[in-house]
C-alpha cells in the first residue's frame, strides 16, 4: 500500500463532511439513442429512444422496420432512415421481439404506409420523443403518462391536402417467429372525435389482449377502414384479423391523438384516459413527464465528468423502463390464468420480468433505490403462482413464455425477504418458492435433478448451464427456508445446492461439462464450443464462460480449481485468451478474452479476482470494462441491454461495488468511476459514496475503504450499511 499522507488532509476534511449534492436536473444527462443502433455489425443495446414513464405500460416509439424482429427488438434502429409509424407497446434491450402494438401514422397522401427521416430532425429525452417526418413535411412528437400515448402532429399552416392518421393493428413482430398471429381485433367509430378497439394477438407472449381508446383534438371528416383488402367507408365498426383504418381531419394545422390502452377491457381503457390525461395539454402532460424522471434518476446522484454522466444516468434511465405496469386505474389486471381480478386500493400489478438476465444486478438495484417497487414485483411473481402453479422463468404481459432456463424469481423474492424489504408475505412468498422448485416443468424436471443430483444432457437439454444455475436457486431456496425455520427444507436444498460439483471434471479436463444418465462424461467435449438454447450443455455459452457460475460457493469452486493460485491462474488465461471453436453464439460479445460482456453469464466475474485475493485485477478490468465497452454512442452497450441488466453492471461498478452473489446481501468492492455519490434509501436517509483520487487519469486501484469511518480490507460492503445511511470512502491510486 501507498502512503497516504499526500491527501490525509482530505481525508480529515471528508471524514468530517456530509456529502451535500445540490439538487440537481439529471434527467438532462439522459441520451435515449445510446444503445438504440450497432456500428460496424455489433450488437448495440437494442433499445428505443421514444417516450415512456418509470416503469410505465405505455413505451411509445418509431418504428424503423415494417416487420420487427431479432435483429431489432424494439422497433427501431439508428442504422435506419423510414419510419413507418408509432406503436405504443415495446421491449426494451431484449434479444427477442414482441409487443409492437397499436401503430399509428400520420399522413397528406392516404396512401403512404411510412416516410424518410434524417437524424438531423430528431430528437428525444426523458418522456419525449420528435421528429420531421421529411416525406410530407410533416413533424411528430410524442410523450406519455403512464398508460397513455399522446401524440402531437403538425401538418403546417400551408397544408394543401388533408391531415390524416392511420391507425394499424395488423403491424406486429414478425409473424413467422413464436407462432405469432391476430386472433381478434376491433375498430369501433364510437364518436366524431374517439375511436375504441382491442386486439387479441399471440406470439412470445400467449395470447395478449390489448385494449384501447384514441381521441382526437378534432373531429374526423370521414375515415377508411381495411379487413384484410375489404373495403368499406365510414362504417361505424369492423372485426377481424388484419384490420387498418385511415382517419381524414380535413385542412388542419396540428392534430393531436390520445391513445390509452389497458390489458382488461374498453372501459378501463377510458378510464385511464379520463384519469391520467383529463384537462390537461400535451405540453402540461410532457413537462410532467420530465419531471417524473428527475425525480426518479435523482435517487442517485454523482459528481463524474459530463460523459460518465451520460453514460450513468442513462444507464439508470434505461434500468427503469421495466419491469411495467399491467394494472389500470381502477386496480384491475388480467391474472395469469387470463381472469380479471382485482387488487386493493393502492396496489399495483407488475410484469415484464425477464429474469434470467436481471436477478443478477437489476433486481439488487432496485432493493436499494425502489424498496416499495420491489415489494410490487414481488407480490406480481406471486401472484402469478397462485394462478399459474409456479413462479415466473420470463413473465411478459402477465403470461410465462419459459424462455432461458432456471427459476430466478427466487432469488429475486429470496433477496428481498432476506433484505427485509417490507411489505411482503414471506409465508406466502416461502410456499410459492418451494413449490416452484419442486414442481416439475419446462427445462425443470425436478425429479430428474433430485435422482441423479445433476442434469443428465440425455434427458435435459443445456444441461450444465442448468445444473450450475439451478444450484444457485437452491442455494437462495435454502437461505429463506433458514429465515422461515423450516430446516428440513433447508437442509434439503442446501444439498441441491452442491449438485454443482457433480458435473465438474476435477481429475479430467478441470471443466463443468454433461454427463449423461448412465454418469458418463459425453465426448467429444470442447470448452469453447458455444451453445445457444437447447441442443448443448451451455446456453448462450461455452464451458469457459460458464466455469464461474458458483456465485454462491465461490470458496467451493476456488477449492475444486485447486486453490487461489490456480483459480487466479485460470481467470488469467480466461480474460487472455484468444481461442475459439466453431461459430460463437449470437449473444457472445463485448470480449476481453474470453469473457464476453455482451451477455449475463460473465458479468460477476471480474470480481471473482478479489474473493481470491487478487483485488487488483478486479480493479483494472472493471474499470476497462467501463470504460471501453460502454459509451454515448448508438452502439452504446456490448450486447442487448436485457431489460436494463447491462446498464445496471454499469451502474454498480461506476459506484465502485457489485452483487457477485446477487441474493448474499453483500457486495464485492471494485474500483469506483465516479467522485462522489449519493444514494437515496428511503426514510430520510442517504448513503454516500466519497472518492479519493491521487490522479484523475491513472488512479484507479484501491488502496484504502473505510465504511462510517472503520477500515474494511476484505473488499465486502454489506446492504445494511447502504440501507441505513452512512458514508463510504475509497481511496484511489495509479499503483
Amino acid at each position: 500500500m501507498t502512503s497516504h499522507k499526500r491527501y490525509i488532509w482530505l481525508t480529515a476534511m471528508l471524514a468530517a463532511a456530509v456529502l451535500q449534492l445540490p439538487a440537481a436536473d439529471v434527467a438532462r444527462y439522459v441520451n435515449p439513442f445510446i444503445g438504440t443502433g450497432a456500428i460496424a455489425g455489433g450488437l448495440s443495446g437494442n433499445n428505443y429512444p421514444g417516450a415512456t414513464m418509470p416503469f410505465g405500460m405505455v413505451q411509445l416509439s418509431p418504428d424503423t422496420r415494417e416487420v420487427p424482429d431479432w435483429d431489432c427488438a424494439a422497433g427501431y434502429d439508428y442504422n435506419d432512415d423510414t419510419i413507418y409509424g408509432f406503436s405504443h407497446t415495446r421491449l426494451s434491450g431484449t434479444g427477442a421481439s414482441d409487443f409492437i402494438d397499436i401503430l399509428v401514422l400520420p399522413v397528406k397522401d392516404r396512401n403512404r404506409t411510412s416516410s424518410g427521416f434524417s437524424h438531423n430532425d430528431e430528437s428525444a429525452s426523458t418522456g419525449y420523443y420528435q421528429v420531421l417526418l421529411k416525406d410530407e413535411n410533416i413533424n411528430a412528437e410524442l410523450t406519455a403518462t403512464r398508460r397513455v400515448g399522446l401524440h402531437r402532429y403538425t401538418f403546417g399552416d400551408t397544408c394543401t391536402g388533408s391531415a390524416a392518421i392511420r391507425l394499424d393493428l395488423d403491424h406486429s413482430a414478425n409473424k413467422n417467429s413464436w407462432g405469432r398471429k391476430i386472433i381478434a381485433s376491433q375498430i369501433r367509430v364510437v364518436a366524431p372525435d374517439a375511436v375504441e378497439g382491442y386486439r387479441i394477438i399471440t406470439g412470445w407472449a400467449r395470447l395478449r389482449k390489448i385494449y384501447f381508446r384514441m381521441e382526437f383534438s378534432c373531429p374526423v371528416a370521414e375515415w377508411v377502414i381495411d379487413n384484410g383488402g375489404t373495403i368499406t367507408h365510414n362504417s361505424p365498426v369492423a372485426n377481424g384479423t388484419a384490420l387498418k383504418a385511415l382517419f381524414d381531419f380535413g385542412h388542419q394545422s396540428v392534430v393531436e391523438c390520445r391513445v390509452a390502452i389497458s390489458p382488461v377491457s374498453i372501459d378501463n381503457a377510458r378510464l385511464n384516459m379520463q384519469t391520467e390525461t383529463a384537462g390537461k395539454s400535451f405540453d402540461t402532460l410532457k413537462n410532467e413527464a420530465y419531471e417524473a424522471w428527475n425525480k426518479q434518476l435523482g435517487k442517485i446522484e454523482i459528481e463524474a465528468s459530463e460523459h460518465e454522466k451520460e453514460i450513468f444516468y442513462t444507464a439508470l434511465y434505461h434500468t427503469m423502463i421495466q419491469p411495467n405496469l399491467m394494472s389500470d386505474c381502477n386496480g384491475q389486471y388480467m391474472a395469469a390464468d387470463y381472469a380479471t381480478r382485482q387488487l386493493a386500493d393502492g396496489d399495483e400489478h407488475y410484469s415484464t420480468f425477464s429474469l434470467w438476465d436481471t436477478f443478477r444486478a437489476a433486481h439488487p438495484l432496485y432493493t436499494i433505490i425502489e424498496p416499495e417497487l420491489t415489494a410490487r414485483f414481488v407480490a406480481s411473481m406471486i401472484r402469478q403462482y397462485d394462478y399459474y402453479g409456479y413462479l415466473p422463468v420470463w413473465q411478459l404481459w402477465g403470461q410465462d413464455n419459459y424462455c432461458m432456463i432456471g427459476n430466478h424469481a427466487v432469488p429475486v423474492i429470496a433477496d428481498a425477504i432476506l433484505k427485509g424489504i417490507p411489505g411482503i408475505d414471506s409465508i406466502h412468498a416461502y410456499e410459492a418458492v418451494k413449490a416452484s422448485l419442486t414442481t416439475p416443468h419446462l427445462n425443470s424436471p425436478f425429479d430428474v435433478w433430485e435422482k441423479y443430483g445433476y442434469m443428465p444432457e440425455d434427458l435435459q437439454s443445456q444441461s450444465v448451464s442448468i445444473t450450475l444455475e439451478q444450484s444457485f436457486d437452491d442455494w437462495c431456496a435454502a437461505r429463506l427456508a433458514q429465515v422461515m425455520g423450516e430446516t428440513d427444507d433447508m437442509a434439503r436444498f442446501d444439498a441441491r445446492a452442491q449438485y454443482y460439483r457433480n458435473l465438474h471434471d476435477t481429475h479430467g479436463t478441470g471443466f463443468f461439462r454433461s454427463r449423461n444418465s448412465r454418469g458418463e462424461w459425453i465426448e467429444p467435449f470442447d470448452p469453447y464450443k458455444y451453445g445457444a438454447n437447447g441442443g448443448y450443455p451451455f446456453t448462450e455459452g461455452n464451458a469457459w464462460q460458464y466455469y464461474w457460475y458458483v456465485p454462491h460457493d465461490v470458496e467451493g469452486l476456488i477449492e475444486l480449481t485447486g486453490g487461489k493460485k490456480a483459480f487466479c491462474n485460470k481467470l488469467d488465461e480466461f480474460f487472455t485468451s484468444t481461442v475459439t471453436s466453431g461459430q460463437k453464439n449470437d449473444n457472445a460479445s463485448g470480449f476481453v478474452g474470453l469473457y464476453a460482456h455482451g451477455n449475463e453469464p460473465s458479468h460477476h466475474v471480474a470480481y471473482l479476482y478479489t474473493l481470491a485475493g487478487q483485488p487488483h485485477k478486479t480493479q483494472q478490468l472493471v474499470n476497462h470494462i467501463m470504460r471501453t465497452l460502454y459509451n454515448t454512442s448508438s452502439s452504446g452497450y456490448a450486447g442487448n441491454d436485457d431489460c436494463g441488466e447491462m446498464s445496471a453492471w454499469y451502474i454498480f461498478s461506476a459506484l465502485g461495488f457489485y452483487p457477485v452473489n446477487p441474493a448474499s446481501g453483500e457486495y464485492i468492492i471494485g474500483s469506483p468511476l465516479i467522485d462522489r455519490a449519493a444514494i437515496n434509501v428511503g426514510n430520510g436517509r442517504k448513503f454516500e459514496i466519497i472518492v479519493n483520487k491521487e490522479s484523475d487519469e491513472n488512479a484507479i486501484y484501491v488502496d484504502k475503504i473505510t465504511i462510517n469511518g472503520k477500515e474494511i480490507t476484505d473488499f465486502k460492503l454489506p446492504h445494511k450499511a447502504i440501507v441505513d445511511g452512512g458514508t463510504l470512502q475509497i481511496w484511489l491510486t495509479s499503483k
